[in-house]
This record gives C-alpha cells, structure tokens and sequence, in this order.
C-alpha cells in the first residue's frame, strides 16, 4: 500500500523526510489539514467574529466537514506500528510525552500570557482553575487522539478478536450518551480514528481510498455533495453533541458521521492525486516536509494565538476586505511562528519535544505519527 500511496515521487524526498521509509503522501496530507485548521479557526475567529453566521458558512462547512475526521483518521492509520509493535505501558508511556508534555508546556504559557495582561490580578485558585479548562478544552484533539490511542491499544492488548471488537468499539463510544467538557467531540473522531488503523493492517482497504475505481469515486463525491447541501448548524459536533434523543436528531448525527466519512475519502483521495501530480514542487514539498512534520506544533501555536486573541477587542467595525487582510496576516505569521520556533530547537533535542516541535532527525527516536 505504502509503495502505490508514494508512487511519483523520487529519491530526493528521501533526504527531506529524513527517513528511509517515511511515506511523504501521509505528510501532504497532514500539511493540508492542519492549514485547513488554521482557516476554519480564522474563518470564525476573524472573519465571522462576534456573529454565529459562521455555522452557515459554504467554507466553513466544506472545512468542518472532514477537517478533523480525517485528521483523526490519518493519526490512526500512522499510530498503527506504535500501536501494534511497542508494549502497553512504552506505547502509552511514548504517547503521552509526544502529545500531553507538550500541551502542559503550552497551557502554561497561556495562563501565564493571560495573568501578565489580564487586571486586575488573580488569586491562585482563580489562575489554577483557569490552568485546568485551558488543559482541557483548548487542545480537545491532543485529548481525543491520546485517547482513541489508549482505547485501541488496550482492546488489541487483551484481545484476540481485537478487529471486530475495534469495530464495535467505533459504535458503542459514539453513542455513549456522555456530553461532558469535550467528550462529544471525542466519541465523534474516535469513530475514524479506529477507520484509521484498521485500513493501516488492511492493504486491501486501504488500496480502495488510494487508487480507488471511478464508480466509487463518483457515488463518494455525489454524496459528499448531498450531505454538504443537507448540512446545517445542528449538524455539528459542537451543536448536536452526537446525541441521539428523537427522530430529528437521529437524522442530524446520522448525516455528520455519513458526511464526515464520505468528504473524508474524496478529499484524502484528492489529496494523494495533488501529491503525485506535484510532489516535485517547491512548495508541495514544504507542505508536506515543513508543515506536514510539524503539525503538533502547529495546532500548539495557533491554539495559542486563538485563544490569546478572545482577550483582544478588535474588528467590530472592520468591512469584510479588512477582516480577510488581518486573516491572511494572521494565519502567514502562525506559520512563521512555528516554523521559526521549529528551527530554533531542532537540534536541542529534549527541548524540541517539550515544546512539540520535531526534532533533528537522529537526536531522538522518531514517533509514528
């Protein structure tokens, strides 16, 4: 699967990925998600800010449609080997250094940036409750993927019939009736998380979404287009909180994980034919090396300046030109930011980690994912 999902590009790619068998399609495609993240951020952040129209949005829509269950999609298919092949206190061990060390490193520096501008002071109960819900909900996905990660690791580790027992899985967390803090949003990924790994130990599956025939190309984009038109603000995860309690509601979840699933495939098969039509050009390659490689720091940085911004007063009176301006400003510089960041500390090896940066290839063991 992994020599048809590279096929068209050459041995140069190597040296850029910094590993002999580093699937640089994968890394393309993380790339393009995690700029997607950073536009749907802006688009309601920025663009639609203080106003609730951004749910109707034909591009936020089209984003919020697969953005993130793809993303959690290609996080299982890469954790597989760590899945598979480390034991169970190294793979979790591995995993929560990689995802929660980082994440704790970058909490810190928000609550403390809040505390040097925020007035007047706040008592230490006040700073640690503030700590907890940014630990919390800020970077839901860092929690939604160590968990699906944990969740999957644990039933292959106690079971023999771990697929099917994964498939199930899928199902019973999606429609487990807990809406706490940011659990919706986890039972709703952790479904594709698990679509994930199982096409990683399924080449047969997986070659169906790589090279896939026409007919099935054609009924995923037809109903990819169906569910767009059909999507309404209900239809999120963040609205419907994957509650099923009438036949309404039943419709609106059902239309989420459909619509989800199917924009999913049709823009990860899109995604691979951008890659093997220009994986030679320059700035293909930065996607796929320079931003695919460092999508934790990226989601890391702009959760940051997002959640920095909801302190700043700005933009009431502004026309659409002058929002769409300040987002193009806003989201190059999230870039720089992590870019420049990734630079200063790749060869501070430990250092590199804790700030969720990837390190210089050989400093540290690479993590598959």
């Amino acid at each position: 699967m992994r020599d048809q999902a590279t096929a068209g590009y050459d041995k140069r790619d190597l040296r850029f990925a910094g590993a002999n068998t580093r699937d640089l399609s994968f890394d393309f495609a993380k790339g393009v998600l995690i700029i997607l993240v950073i536009i749907g951020h802006l688009l309601q952040s920025v663009i639609y800010r203080d106003t609730d129209s951004f749910w109707l949005s034909p591009y936020f829509m089209a984003i919020y449609m697969f953005h993130m269950p793809l993303f959690m999609a290609v996080s299982g298919y890469l954790s597989s080997g760590a899945i598979l092949r480390k034991s169970f206190g190294q793979a979790v061990g591995d995993r929560a250094m990689q995802l929660l060390l980082p994440m704790v490193v970058w909490c810190a520096l928000i609550c403390a940036l809040k505390s040097t501008f925020v007035s007047p002071p706040r008592s230490l109960s006040d700073e640690l409750w503030d700590f907890s819900r940014e630990f919390t909900g800020t970077y839901w996905f860092i929690w939604a993927a160590f968990a699906s990660f944990l969740l999957i690791k644990f039933l292959i580790t106690f079971s023999r019939l771990s697929m099917w027992i994964i498939s199930a899985s899928a199902v019973v967390v999606a429609f487990l009736p807990i809406t706490l803090s940011i659990v919706p949003l986890a039972r709703y990924t952790y479904a594709f998380f698990c679509l994930g790994f199982l096409f990683s130990s399924r080449p047969q599956l997986t070659s169906v979404i790589v090279r896939p025939e026409l007919p099935l190309v054609v009924l995923l984009s037809t109903a990819t287009c169906l569910c767009f038109l059909a999507w309404g603000r209900e239809t999120y995860a963040y609205n419907n909180l994957v509650l099923v309690h009438n036949a309404q509601s039943a419709r609106q979840v059902l239309l989420m994980f459909a619509g989800s699933a199917a924009a999913s495939a049709v823009a990860m098969q899109f995604m691979f034919q951008c890659w093997r039509a220009g994986c030679s050009a320059k700035v293909v390659r930065f996607v796929a090396v320079g931003l695919g490689q460092s999508t934790l720091l990226l989601y890391l940085v702009q959760g940051a300046v997002f959640r920095l911004m909801d302190l700043i007063q700005f933009g009431q009176l502004w026309g659409l030109i002058t929002r769409i301006v300040v987002a193009s400003v806003l989201g190059v510089a999230i870039v720089v930011i992590a870019m420049t960041i990734r630079w200063m500390v790749r060869d501070l090896g430990y250092v590199s980690r804790l700030v969720g940066a990837p390190p210089r290839p050989g400093l540290l063991k690479k993590a598959n994912s």
